[in-house]
């Protein structure tokens, strides 16, 4: 039985765009459940556009979302002398052809083509002549002009291409750089790929390159050719949608477990599953259940995904990840209680890391002003004696009291001795010593945030109250 091979291809002409990591996403799952092995490629050909930025981009977005590869990364870029070997032996055995066609004739050509409404293409000018090596050319492959290629694909079936609508496309360039659709179909080759998962926009260039690969002599891999992911207007997704690519995604508080079930989840189902650990996806992901239709990327469904990861995670785990967004407000965490604390306290409250930090502040730094609608409600006159029994209630308790318990004991005991309902007492509380009428519950509020700075922002606050009575 032959063993699956799947492979990852960026070409590293920028960031990991989610459409790309949905792609490493599948081809990584139908190696692993069927034992395979999952391979990294790095199709820098384009020496223009290929930038060592995009590589790292590319190697930092696998990391984080995960997705471990069994071989790799293999660079085109190193692979060469390989290409031109196999582009010489096509030449050698007349499957290919040197074509010295000036910029201007192949102009013209498409100018009448379209004039006429025929499909564009090279009409074979040079096919069958000598060029001179040494003058300028590019190198054709000889394409069959009759006859049918059928792309029997995974996800659409049977897809059937006239081969005189496909060109006698170049596999080298005049400047001796080989072309992606050579390249490809060598590596695919000598690295034994079983199975190529990709995007649709490739599906005319599978059709190509079975032709390469059969007038080499090698077997073509199975191809699964998977449908785009547009926006929420329909047109293809792009940075206009938001972000797009997966360290923007990291850099705004998704986890990448988040990510990952999101993107399992466009164009792929099981039944009404929702969420799926990545042992769940390995077991259940079949290439037959991915739709035929584009998806659209929703942000409000990534966010819930989040959301349900950040709820139900482990503390400690978001802990170490929402640390660095801390960070980035100035925040010091180790100032202030154990972060997995905090995780447990807020993350209920939270969709992103971004929002479960900016949420948090309260809890480490002093806030500059208060929520004005909060203040107006709860820091009125008639909260000053709440607020003055609740500090003479706090001050009173020792440092290894100060627990949850303990403090909504506090509470109830003001709340029961002033008779008043206990939301006359929490509330402005909470505001007090948060800023705002939204935390967690008051005992939990308080125990975070500490004795020392509880007390002080209660006398903040009855300060407030105080200047309030004077203006009145």
């Amino acid at each position: 039985m032959t063993t699956v091979r799947t492979r990852f291809a960026p070409s590293p002409t920028g960031f990991l765009h989610v459409g790309g990591a949905r792609t490493a996403l599948f081809s990584y799952l139908f190696a692993r459940k069927h034992g395979g092995q999952f391979i990294l490629r790095i199709e820098d050909t384009d020496l223009e556009r290929s930038t060592p930025e995009s590589v790292n981009a590319i190697l930092e977005g696998m990391t984080w979302l995960g997705l471990d590869y069994d071989e790799g990364p293999f660079y085109q870029t190193q692979r060469f002398d390989r290409y031109h070997a196999v582009i010489d032996e096509l030449l050698d055995k007349g499957l290919a052809y040197r074509c010295s066609c000036p910029k201007e004739r192949l102009e013209k050509l498409r100018e009448r083509q379209m004039a006429a409404k025929v499909k564009p293409r090279y009409d074979g000018h040079c096919r069958g002549k000598n060029i001179d090596p040494n003058e300028p050319h590019v190198v054709r492959f000889s394409n069959p002009v009759e006859g049918l290629v059928v792309v029997d694909d995974r996800v659409r079936g049977k897809v059937p291409f006239n081969n005189n609508e496909l060109d006698d496309l170049i596999i080298r360039r005049s400047d001796g750089s080989p072309t992606y659709n050579l390249t490809v179909v060598v590596d695919d080759a000598e690295m034994n790929i079983t199975d190529v998962i990709r995007g649709d926009d490739h599906l005319g260039n599978t059709a190509r390159q079975i032709n390469i690969l059969r007038a080499w002599g090698k077997e073509p891999p199975r191809y699964a050719h998977l449908p785009m992911i547009l926006g929420e207007d329909g047109s293809r997704l792009s940075k206009r949608h938001g972000a797009v690519s997966v360290i923007a995604f990291r850099d705004q508080g998704y986890l990448p477990e988040a990510l990952l079930n999101y993107l399992v989840r466009l164009g792929w189902s099981h039944g009404d599953q929702e969420i799926f650990s990545i042992d769940e996806m390995i077991a259940l992901f079949d290439l037959g259940s991915v739709n035929k239709a584009a998806s659209s990327f929703d942000y409000d469904k990534l966010a819930w995904v989040n959301q349900h990861y950040l709820q139900h995670g482990d503390a400690k785990r978001i802990a170490h990840l929402l640390s660095p967004h801390l960070g980035h407000l100035g925040i010091d965490p180790s100032t202030g209680p154990e972060l997995a604390a905090v995780v447990e306290a807020q993350a209920p409250r939270a969709k992103t890391l971004r929002e479960l930090a900016e949420i948090s502040t309260f809890i480490y730094q002093d806030f500059d002003d208060y929520d004005a609608a909060a203040a107006k409600k709860h820091l009125r006159p008639v909260a000053r004696e709440p607020l003055e029994r609740m500090r003479a209630a706090l001050e009173m308790l020792a440092l290894e009291d100060w627990q949850p318990e303990m403090l909504h004991h506090q509470v109830d005991q003001v709340a029961a001795e002033l008779d008043l309902a206990m939301g006359k007492v929490a509330q402005p509380l909470r505001v007090a010593v948060v800023g705002r009428a939204a935390s967690p519950g008051i005992d939990v509020t308080l125990h975070l945030v500490g004795k020392e700075t509880v007390l002080r922002r209660i006398d903040r606050a009855l300060d407030f109250i105080h200047a309030r009575e004077a203006q009145a």
